[in-house]
């Protein structure tokens, strides 16, 4: 899973992503410091895996991981070229989902580009820019499929289809959440690669103060959950000083510094979650002397497809999956009492996997 980290200038983005994922990337307090995206990997913090690892005494633990790309300060006139617009446009094509940093705090020593601070405006301002971007790259793909769609069926559908919408982002509407007619739709507007088709989260970056009770007094907080919610988005509230106060804790300095904010969980733990949420992920363990690791697959994935996450000969050759919960397996200790109780199934190739079973897969090639 790989995350765009976006935002205007000066909102808290690199600070936030330094602190999520301790890279160092520069953060200073004037537009543009990141020119070049910045990447970092963090591990997905899971209790399953580090109780299964202790259970089994595996050798090795392997957690899931995210990769956190902060792209550089968007501004109005990007997909001109205003700003460094155009090359961090196309950093956000790569990756899964967009989370997008919005200022919810004042502070009359960090400069905000627009003089004011006001979470809405902002959140449009970086909206129109991914539109005019996305109608750059349909009125391309208009104009190349127009004449064959004359005389093939196909194209004047994919022609129809193109047409509907740019109609909708002219109306100042993401492509997210567009519903189409049918499968090969869906299939064209994925291969279409569109900025706002991308699923997006948006972190309210509050001050110190506002963490306790959840920013619920915040206006500026509220006016981006109404705004977030016509877009059928999340949003997590988080602080990116304190974050990067934690960033620089040992685990358990960590745990006593969220208890003196009266906070349950650090931001990238809620960042994580409403990813997992918001891209419709969820994963599977397996767990041995050698290994314990998390998968991470989409929520529904049959069991060949999540053998394939471990190797494609797993997937080609798939014969049974050895299925027990974490539940299962964590209270009679082992496979063999868990077997004992009937509590392992074997699954074929219409099992649906769920988030949390711990499978040995059967292959054969």
């Amino acid at each position: 899973m790989k995350l765009g980290i976006v935002g205007l200038p000066n909102v808290g983005k690199s600070t936030l992503f330094n602190s999520l994922t301790r890279a160092g990337a520069e953060a200073a307090n004037y537009p543009f410091c990141t020119i070049e995206p910045n990447h970092g990997i963090v591990t997905v913090p899971d209790d399953r895996v580090d109780t299964l690892s202790q259970l089994f005494h595996s050798k090795k633990t392997v957690y899931a991981t995210i990769e956190f790309v902060d792209i550089a300060g968007l501004v109005a006139g990007a997909s001109k070229g205003e700003g460094l617009g155009n090359q961090f446009l196309s950093h956000i094509r790569e990756v899964d989902a967009i989370v997008h940093v919005v200022r919810c705090f004042e502070d009359e020593n960090v400069t905000h580009v627009d003089g004011s601070v006001d979470p809405v405006r902002d959140i449009s301002t970086i909206d129109i820019e991914l539109v005019f971007a996305d109608l750059e790259v349909l009125e391309r793909r208009i104009a190349k499929i127009a004449k064959t769609a004359r005389m093939d069926k196909t194209a004047a559908k994919e022609h129809a289809f193109l047409l509907r919408i740019k109609e909708r982002l002219e109306g100042g509407k993401p492509v997210r959440g567009m519903e189409t007619g049918d499968e090969e739709e869906a299939a064209w507007l994925s291969s279409y690669q569109l900025l706002t088709n991308k699923p997006v989260i948006f972190a309210a970056n509050v001050a110190d103060e506002d963490l306790s009770d959840d920013a619920a007094s915040n206006p500026h907080v509220r006016a981006l959950k109404e705004a977030a919610r016509s877009q059928d988005a999340e949003v997590f509230v988080v602080s990116a000083r304190v974050e990067q106060e934690l960033s620089e804790l040992d685990e358990e300095e960590r745990k006593e510094f969220l208890e003196e904010l009266g906070l349950r969980s650090a931001g990238l733990d809620k960042l994580i979650a409403a990813s997992y949420e918001t891209l419709g992920l969820m994963s599977f363990l397996t767990t041995g002397e050698d290994e314990t690791r998390a998968w991470t697959i989409p929520v529904g994935t049959k069991a060949p497809k999540a053998a394939g996450r471990i190797h494609t000969d797993f997937e080609r050759g798939f014969i049974k999956a050895e299925v027990v919960s974490f539940e299962d397996l964590v209270r009679e200790g082992s496979v063999a009492a868990a077997r004992d109780k009937g509590l392992v199934r074997m699954e074929g190739k219409e099992y649906t996997v769920r988030d949390g079973d711990v499978i040995t897969f059967r292959f054969n090639v």
